[in-house]
């Protein structure tokens, strides 16, 4: 196995509030060069918080731009009655 391969539903959902653009790109399945350049210049697919000289993606983010969800959350409720 490659580490150039995605993240696991599992992974994603144990990420941290926000995450280095390294550990973003993994996600992505992007690779580092990619990932920075496209940050340098503004055209990283999720919006990139810069902290200094340090890039960072936040986890809702991600999951949004990933349409990934918390399994346990399912479907929303509809008990109209």
């Amino acid at each position: 196995m490659s580490d150039e391969q995605g993240m696991t539903h599992e992974e994603l959902m144990s990420l941290p509030v926000s995450v280095p653009l390294e550990t973003a790109n993994r996600a992505l399945t992007m690779g580092r060069t990619t990932g920075y350049a496209l940050a340098k210049r503004g055209c990283y697919p999720v919006r990139v918080l810069r902290h200094g000289r340090q890039y960072k993606v936040s986890r809702y983010d991600l999951h949004r731009h990933l349409g990934v969800s918390a399994e346990s959350e399912g479907t929303a409720t509809s008990d109209a009655t």
